[in-house]
């Protein structure tokens, strides 16, 4: 059996090893040589345990207190058997017993190994929880360790302690993976279990598209530009939206970057899957509107109240606005939170819709024109009207210029450019037009138009 310079020698080991504090590990050694006391001696024993980590020494002492008659011999000595150690004693004195390390046995050794192991768990999982539960959508590597009844059980780069594994639903069944291969993964969620929180790691949801552009676009880490919503079929297409919070940056053309080469490091990762990336919008007809590409609408009307969209479009456009097994329409009411009904324009027509397919020259009895579809708004000016509350043409008809530069983002330049506009779409003959369609990727692609 291991002696007590042994015991401290393994205690400074653990201690380095798993990075707790070596006096923490010395209580729970106390702890576990009391424990095996009282085991031995009975629940009432009184003792002192002194660890010398210098000397490599435990200190081992039993106390009893000196009495007249012993009721209680695990802490009680007669008083005539005391003085037969040391004849000073008084009744009420107590009285050190030493003990040696080496009679306990195993068990002391057996108590202590096992609170050890246990604190040691416990700071293990306290530390996993620590370290992840505010990382939930972060883009995690590690190794393939095996795969077993489908799920894959990773070994992570930087934190091997931690339990992570990718359950068989979160993975993309178009991909192959192999043992000893190493992987990235989006963290999902945390998953306790009885032996210690476990991560839930994908790659099959949108989460993992966020993160892989989150890697790639320097304006998404630095907060510029950021990922407002995403719809995915995992292996096949995914949408995301975006907005940017500097009006001089394109939140599309960030993303796609220089010849596409952004969107294309990500799509690799994916092994070719389509991505769509569109602006977001706070109006949910501009961003039906906006969602549905690469289809152009032709009008879209909207029901509050049950959160729906009717989009009308082209006779050219249905299928593509549908897409293969009606996947693009269904990313598109994922990625908007709408239910979205598509129509034909001679679908519309025969349904009896009352309301135009295309808004009338605006004048006083003519409908509203929303401002998404105004000929050369750009879309930062766009975002910071809709700031204001200004949605519509008739929103602006009475503005003057005075009023546009009050709007925070808005310049002398833009404001005579706006009245402009105003101006035009005021006299006979003005039309609106469609916003642009949004960007796609899953071949090479230059970057769009800065707005």
């Amino acid at each position: 059996m291991a002696g007590s310079a042994e015991i401290l020698t393994a205690i400074r080991e653990l201690a380095n090893s798993k990075q707790i504090e070596r006096s923490e590990l010395q209580e729970l050694l106390k702890d576990g040589i009391l424990a095996a006391l009282a085991k031995k001696h009975g629940p009432t024993v009184q003792a002192e345990v002194e660890i010398e980590d210098q000397k490599g020494e435990i200190r081992i002492v039993i106390l009893k207190k000196v009495v007249a008659e012993v009721e209680d011999p695990v802490g009680e000595i007669l008083l005539e058997e005391a003085r037969y150690e040391d004849p000073d004693y008084q009744l009420g004195d107590l009285m050190e017993i030493p003990v040696e390390f080496a009679e306990f046995g195993r068990s002391a050794v057996q108590a202590a190994k096992q609170r050890i192991v246990q604190r040691v768990r416990e700071g293990e999982r306290t530390k996993i929880r620590d370290e992840f539960s505010s990382r939930v959508g972060d883009l995690l590597s590690g190794e393939i360790q095996q795969i077993e009844r489908g799920k894959i059980v990773l070994m992570l780069n930087k934190f091997r302690e931690a339990e992570a594994i990718i359950p068989y639903r979160e993975q993309n069944h178009r991909e192959n993976y192999s043992q000893g291969e190493p992987i990235r993964a989006v963290l999902k969620k945390i998953e306790e279990t009885p032996k210690g929180p476990r991560l839930i790691l994908s790659r099959a949801d949108a989460l993992f598209v966020q993160a892989l552009f989150r890697l790639e676009v320097p304006e998404i880490q630095s907060g510029v530009v950021e990922i407002r919503a995403s719809s995915r079929e995992v292996g096949s297409r995914t949408k995301i939206a975006v907005v940017s919070r500097d009006d001089s940056i394109d939140p599309v053309g960030a993303c796609v970057g220089l010849k596409g080469s952004r969107v294309q490091a990500v799509v690799q990762e994916l092994g070719g899957e389509r991505i769509d990336i569109v602006p977001w919008s706070a109006d949910p007809e501009r961003f039906a509107k906006l969602a549905l590409a690469p289809a152009k609408v032709a009008r879209v009307f909207s029901d509050a109240a049950t959160k729906t969209i009717q989009a009308v479009v082209d006779e050219d456009q249905l299928s593509l606005a549908i897409g293969r097994n009606g996947q693009n329409v269904r990313l598109a009411s994922e990625l908007t939170g709408w239910k979205i009904d598509l129509y034909s324009s001679r679908e519309w027509l025969e349904k009896g819709g009352d309301i135009p397919l295309f808004a009338p020259l605006p004048d006083e009895e003519a409908a509203d024109v929303p401002l998404a579809e105004i000929k050369g708004l750009a879309t930062a000016t766009l975002a910071v009207l809709e700031a204001g509350g200004l949605r519509t043409l008739n929103d602006i008809l009475d503005l003057e210029r005075e009023d546009l530069l009050k709007l925070p983002g808005i310049a002398p330049e833009e404001a005579d450019r706006i009245m402009a506009i105003i101006d035009e779409l005021t006299e006979e003959g003005a039309e609106g037009v469609e916003v642009a369609p949004a960007a796609e990727a899953g071949a090479p692609q230059g970057e769009p138009e800065k707005a």
